[in-house]
This record gives C-alpha cells, sequence and structure tokens, in this order.
C-alpha cells in the first residue's frame, strides 16, 4: 500500500474562498480544531472575480435605505421563490458584516466626509455595494486570508477532495489527495462545511476560473443531500465577446453602476423598451432622465440599465437575435459617453486594464463589446437558513453551493456579503454541532486500498479514442445550446438525451500518466464525472419547470406561472440518476411595497 497522511479535526472546510474562509475562523472562535482545504491556493480562490462591491443597506449615501428595502429587492429580485428566511437573515446581519470586515482593515472607498462608499447595481433601489474600486472580491479574500493565518488554522493547499465519508447517517471527513504529491489524504472530521463554489465550467462560456466545476454540490448529492432549484443558472448580462480568447470574461455590473449604457448596432439605448410591468414607473423612462439622475438629481428614477440581470441579459439576447447586434455577438456597453477619463480610470481601473490589454480597445474612448456569460448558480444545496446545515447530519454548506437565498434571480453584490453572513452562520453551526458528537475510528487502511484500486482502474483502461478534454467540450456546448438564457422544450429534451450520451461515454475514459503528481488530465476525469451528474440535474429541473421564472426562461412558457409553479424543485441522487420532487415555497415574511420602509 502507498504512504498516506491521516488529519483529524473537529470541523474539516471544503473550498477557501470567501465563504470557507469566513467559516473556518468562526469554527475556530468557537473552539473547534479546524482543517480548511483549498483546491488552489490559499488566497487564489474565484471570489476574487467579484469585482463590482458587496450590497449592504449601511445608508451612507442614501439615508432611506434599510434593511427592509434591501430584503425587498432581494425578494423581489429572485422572483419570490427565495428562502424568506435566509433573505431576512442576510439584509439584517449585511452591515455588521461590512463594518466588521474594515474592522479587520479592509479598506473600502470612501464618501467625501469619509464613511464607505457604496455604489449602484441592478435591482437595488438606493446605492447600496460597499466597494474597493473593482477589486472588491480581492479585497475580501486579503482581509479573510489574514483573519484565517492568525486564528492558525490548518490549511492543506492544492487538494482534490474525492468524496466524503460516512459514519452510518452521519458525515465523518473526507479522502482525496494531494496534488503537489501524488499522497493519498484522509481527513477524519466531526463535521464538514462545504463551500466549494459554482459549476460555471459546464459551459463553454462562462466567467467562471478553472476550480468551478460543481465539486461541492456532487459530493453533497452522493451522501443524500437534497439539491434544489438546479434549473436556475444565472447569465451576466456582461461578458466579453471578442476576442475569442477571453469570451466569457466578466464586465463588472459596476460600469453600468457607474453610468454605462447598452447600445445596440444603430447606437439605439435599447433598454427603455424592455421594462416588464412589475418595474414600471421606478426607472427612467428617457434619456435625459436617466442623464439627470446619474447627474445625481434625486428626484430623476435609475436608467433601465440597472434592472435586474434576468431581465438584461435577455434584454441583450433579443437584440442579438432581432438582427441588431455587435459584430461578434454582442452588444456595445458605453460608458465613455457618460463619465470622464479620470473618473473611468479611477473607479473601473481593473476594467481599464482589462479592456486595454486583452482586447486592445480604451474604454475611456471606445465602447466595450459585451454579451451574457455563464456566471452563477443560484440553486444548490438545500440548507437550513439558521445553521448551514443539510440535509445529512453533520454536513454543512455556504456559499453559492447552498441554495435558498437567491430564488430565481441574484441581484449583483448579493454574492460577496453572502460568503461573509452564511460562511459565519455554517462555521458557528458546526462547531456547536461537534460538541455533541464523539470521534469514531474510521477504516483508513481500507478506504486507501479501495481509492488505490479506483485509480488503479482508471491507469490500466484502454485508450477508448476521446478524452476527458473532448467530451467536456462538446457537454459545454450542449449547456450552452439547450440551458442558456432561452430555453425551449425541445432543446432541453435534446440537451439531456446528448448529455446521457456522453455519461455513457464517461466510464471507457483513461488516464494515461500513472501518477498524480500535478496530473491534470487525472483532475479533469474525475471533475468530469461531477460535471456530466450536474448537466443532466440542471436539465431535468429546468425540462420539469413549466413556466419563465427569472433565470429560467422557457420560450414555450413565457409567463410566470405563481398559481402552479411557487415551488422549488427538488433533486435527490439515485442510481438510476436525478429524481424529481418539489417543496413548497413558504414565505415566513413578506416584503414590504417599495414605499413601505
Amino acid at each position: 500500500m502507498e504512504n498516506y497522511k491521516v488529519h483529524t479535526h473537529d470541523v474539516l472546510i471544503i473550498g477557501a474562498g470567501g465563504a470557507g474562509m469566513r467559516a473556518a475562523y468562526e469554527a475556530s472562535l468557537g473552539g473547534a480544531s479546524v482543517g480548511l482545504v483549498s483546491k488552489s491556493l490559499l488566497g487564489k480562490a474565484h471570489t476574487v472575480m467579484a469585482e463590482g462591491g458587496m450590497a449592504a443597506a449601511l445608508a451612507n449615501v442614501h439615508s432611506e435605505d434599510n434593511w427592509q428595502v434591501h430584503f425587498r429587492d432581494t425578494m423581489r429580485g429572485g422572483k419570490l421563490i427565495n428562502n424568506s428566511r435566509m433573505a431576512e437573515i442576510f439584509a439584517k446581519e449585511a452591515p455588521e458584516r461590512v463594518q466588521e470586515l474594515e474592522q479587520w482593515g479592509a479598506i473600502f472607498d470612501r464618501t467625501p466626509d469619509g464613511r464607505i462608499s457604496q455604489r449602484p447595481f441592478g435591482g437595488h433601489l438606493y446605492n447600496r455595494l460597499a466597494h474597493i474600486g473593482d477589486r472588491t472580491g480581492l479585497e475580501l479574500i486579503r482581509t479573510l486570508q489574514d483573519r484565517v493565518v492568525s486564528a492558525k488554522v490548518d490549511v492543506y493547499m492544492e487538494h482534490t477532495i474525492h468524496s466524503l465519508l460516512m459514519d452510518g447517517p452521519r458525515v465523518s471527513g473526507a479522502v482525496g489527495y494531494n496534488r503537489q504529491t501524488g499522497e493519498f489524504v484522509v481527513f477524519q472530521a466531526r463535521a464538514v462545511v462545504l463551500a466549494t463554489g459554482g459549476l460555471g465550467k459546464l459551459y463553454k462560456i462562462t466567467s467562471n476560473s478553472w476550480e468551478c466545476t460543481g465539486d461541492g454540490f456532487a459530493l453533497a448529492s452522493q451522501v443524500g443531500a437534497d439539491l434544489i432549484d438546479m434549473e436556475f443558472v444565472q447569465f451576466h448580462p456582461t461578458g466579453m465577446v471578442w476576442p475569442p480568447g477571453v469570451m466569457g470574461l466578466l464586465v463588472t455590473e459596476g460600469v453600468r453602476g457607474d453610468g454605462g449604457v447598452l447600445k445596440n448596432s444603430k447606437g439605439e439605448r435599447f433598454m427603455f423598451r424592455y421594462v416588464p410591468d412589475m418595474f414600471k414607473g421606478e426607472y427612467a423612462e428617457s434619456e435625459e432622465e436617466g442623464s439627470r439622475w446619474l447627474k445625481g438629481d434625486r428626484a430623476a428614477r435609475r436608467p433601465p440599465e440597472l434592472l435586474t440581470r434576468d431581465i438584461v441579459a435577455k434584454a441583450i439576447m433579443r437584440e442579438v437575435r432581432e438582427g441588431r447586434g455587435s459584430p461578434h455577438g454582442g452588444v456595445f456597453l458605453d460608458i465613455a459617453s457618460q463619465r470622464d477619463a479620470a473618473f473611468i480610470r479611477r473607479r473601473l481601473p481593473s476594467m481599464y486594464q482589462q479592456f486595454k490589454e486583452l482586447a486592445n480597445v480604451d474604454i475611456t474612448k471606445q465602447p466595450m463589446e459585451i454579451g451574457p456569460t455563464c456566471h452563477y448558480m443560484m440553486g444548490g444545496i438545500r440548507v437550513d437558513p439558521e445553521t448551514q446545515a443539510t440535509t445529512v447530519p453533520g454536513l454543512y454548506a455556504a456559499g453559492e453551493v447552498a441554495a435558498g437565498l437567491h430564488g430565481a434571480n441574484r441581484l449583483g453584490g448579493n454574492s460577496l456579503l453572502e460568503t461573509v453572513v452564511f460562511g459565519r452562520r455554517a462555521g458557528s453551526g458546526a462547531a456547536e454541532y461537534v460538541k455533541n458528537v464523539q470521534f469514531k475510528d474510521i477504516p483508513e487502511a481500507e478506504i486507501i486500498a479501495r481509492h488505490e484500486e479506483k485509480f488503479r482502474e482508471l491507469t490500466d483502461r484502454p485508450n477508448p479514442g476521446f478524452t476527458a478534454g473532448q467530451l467536456r467540450t462538446e457537454m459545454g456546448a450542449i449547456m450552452d445550446k439547450s440551458a442558456g438564457v432561452f430555453r425551449t422544450t425541445k432543446g432541453l429534451e435534446e440537451g439531456l438525451a446528448a448529455i446521457r450520451e456522453l455519461r455513457q461515454k464517461y466510464p471507457a475514459l483513461n488516464v494515461v500518466d500513472k501518477g498524480r503528481v500535478y496530473n491534470w488530465n487525472l483532475m479533469f476525469v474525475l471533475e468530469l464525472g461531477y460535471m456530466l451528474d450536474l448537466a443532466e440535474a440542471i436539465l431535468v429541473a429546468a425540462g420539469n419547470r413549466k413556466e419563465s421564472r427569472g433565470a429560467h426562461s422557457l420560450v414555450d412558457k413565457p409567463e410566470r406561472d405563481d398559481a402552479n409553479w411557487m415551488k422549488h424543485t427538488m433533486v435527490t441522487w439515485t442510481p438510476e440518476g436525478p429524481k424529481i420532487g418539489y417543496l413548497p415555497v413558504t414565505i415566513t415574511k413578506w416584503p414590504p411595497e417599495r414605499r413601505v420602509y
């Protein structure tokens, strides 16, 4: 038998982004010994890609703002299919979490009188996003990294977790391998927190980084945890569309928040045509009014470029489909005509650099070509709003991998705050849980022997004539076509059939290199298994929801149907594949009307 390592902790956190690091710090404060597993390097998580800001009703720019309005905006943005208790907790605790980060050393942009500045974002009634230029995620990670190091949390970098361990009905740890050494690693733990982020790499065109392959969703479902609302995949309206090598790379919503406008190939600001009835009267009805709002006129209404992401993404796609798109299949995002060059470079330094270096576009003088890109998963693991506990004892989840807060559509800026609000609650919940759970010896040698055999079998298979990379490319094309911004019943059925064909091919994949040290082929094969399962879950869930709601836009059924579909889709994994069930939407607190604060 090969050499292997065993590590024992009260609480094991899998994922070292914003949610994972916040959970690790809080569990440590609760007296637990904590292990933090990172698929990458500490400080390199996908959280750093979140640019525009974090939403909290601090009321530093608009004194009228408060948690009730933030709660209302979140629920309405999610088309009322959110877990209302999660939304309430989130909106109430958001200001405290931002102030906590400031106390820990986060450097936010300031108002003229020295308070934390807040910018406007889509779907938020007031300027609500605390920010550091367009590099807010990076500052969040830097600040939390300092906390984790100060708490003496044990960090395991470049480790890939392959499966969770069970002691009867409860989770008792995890097993994986160290990519630096190739050694197998067994983690014994009394509780596990999944904070593994999203699954955007299921799609070809995505803003997500390489880590976002859905590992946590799959690990949870393998041990019986419920997945809910998997049909709700968010497509950010503004990703780069040219050149091809950077297609999908995120263009922060901060560009629109700071005044950027959307134009088609005719030079028209087309968003005025796409304001839904539910938002009528709340957005500017002319370019003149939008211009007055940008100059600070409190009597003017926000421009329609600041509608929720699902609405803006669908509007862009309609313009493209009807022949009014840009040369490379998107539309134009123009801030140069709205703001001076110094303002743009100060407020959007990353965007200025990104377009200058990658597209040879100077955004202080030229418009950007943009289009929708797969960005975020609203669905995920079903959790308890108070503790983030899943339906499996000892298993917790926080951040993008956990569902409930966002409903059918996420508002920009809510995700960064989600990581610290619910990362904190997951860490606290896990630390409290382990006080009443005893360690039980686990058969380490037996576990390692099973995994050695599984990995050996992967390398001993004959060459099937195709690779994991080829199957993954096919999967991405299928998901883009079948489960994108607009969907059809026929397209979802064809996509599901195509994904199932790939799943039938998957067991024949082999790994050429027998070693595990930085073996990217091995990692691709392991990840692809998760990804194909989740692709099937998304397509099955989407095919079963016979309405359009938020990010799920079904061309055959274009209207929202509250009478029949005010419910969560639940996916449970069985040996035969995903099984669909439903949960009622329980609204414990209704959002107030716009002017009831």
